[in-house]
């Protein structure tokens, strides 16, 4: 199986149905949420070789609505890891499968903690970026997790 997928990157496709519907005929933002979270955990779980939780989700940026119909695929990367810790960067585009038009429709980013058989935090492998794209996302990443721990401090001072 190490040889058939990269344990860095995850793709997943589904399509939008009518179950999905907001009042709006579009799909609904809670229902891509919880898909953009299971996406996150499948990615951060093959990367990391043992469940994760989700502990943060970063940003969300809803960029364009998600028509009924449309097939969405969400492409997601490890951009950066901690001790215990991985960021997923997920792109979701939707695509017009009848027209063959694709759109940028949303992303985001999740912080996923590995937790071990003891139901506690456990370290993972640790990201070795190669490619220039993934050393960007890894450095973008860890920008994100300083911001982020230094929110986190002056949250805690109020």
């Amino acid at each position: 199986m190490d040889d058939i997928f990269d344990n860095k990157t995850l793709t997943m496709s589904v399509l939008a149905t009518p179950a999905h519907a907001n009042f709006n005929g579009v799909m609904h933002g809670g229902d891509l949420l919880k898909l953009l979270d299971q996406v996150a955990y499948a990615c951060a779980t093959r990367y990391c070789g043992v469940g994760v939780v989700t502990l943060s989700v970063d940003r969300v940026l809803f960029r364009n609505p998600i028509k009924i119909g449309n097939l969405v695929h969400f492409l997601a990367s490890i951009n950066y890891t901690g001790q215990t810790s991985v960021e997923v960067g997920i792109r979701v585009v939707a695509e017009n499968i009848e027209e063959s038009s694709v759109v940028h429709c949303n992303s985001s980013y999740f912080t996923m903690v590995a937790i071990g058989s003891n139901g506690r935090p456990t370290k993972i492998p640790q990201l070795i970026p190669i490619t220039d794209e993934e050393k960007r996302r890894f450095e973008a990443g860890r920008a994100r997790r300083e911001a982020s721990k230094n929110n986190a401090k002056i949250n805690n001072k109020t």
